[in-house]
């Protein structure tokens, strides 16, 4: 075993094992502090992202974006499956504004012993679409 899988093996449902974590830790002072809800395959999350994680000037900077919606693809599977990225495709349909509120749900879309798929996308309250993901990732435990 890797020493990061040992790492990874060891952890539990509780995300305060991740206080520094870039997307959701509580103690990172540069985190989004994204607080991601759990129901079966699938986490959502509502969040507005400020001008201190803009590109161009009024929109979220993409390297943004697609960590937004790792952090969905992984909350999908966390704490069942213990698992990490392997390959991933995002796909930005529309500008994200800075200040506005964001929805953001990830799934599973396909489990098997090592592998598995998630999806994930990015919208505005009223359903439209901003970006979306998709990932393959190893399972490590």
């Amino acid at each position: 075993m890797l020493s990061w899988e040992k790492k990874l093996a060891g952890i539990d449902a509780n995300q305060s094992e991740f206080p520094m974590c870039f997307g959701c830790g509580k103690e990172n002072p540069v985190s989004l502090k994204l607080k991601f809800v759990k129901s079966g395959d699938e986490a959502r999350c509502e969040c507005v992202i400020s001008e201190l994680y803009q590109g161009w000037r009024g929109y979220v900077h993409g390297g943004i974006i697609f960590t937004i919606l790792d952090e969905a693809m992984a909350y999908a599977y966390w704490p069942e499956i213990k698992g990490v990225t392997a390959k991933t495709e995002v796909r930005m349909r529309q500008p994200v504004p800075i200040g506005v509120p964001l929805v953001v749900t990830g799934r599973v879309v396909k489990k098997t012993r090592k592998l598995f798929t998630t999806a994930a996308e990015m919208t505005l309250r009223d359903g439209t679409l901003l970006a979306e993901s998709t990932a393959q990732s190893y399972v490590v435990d």
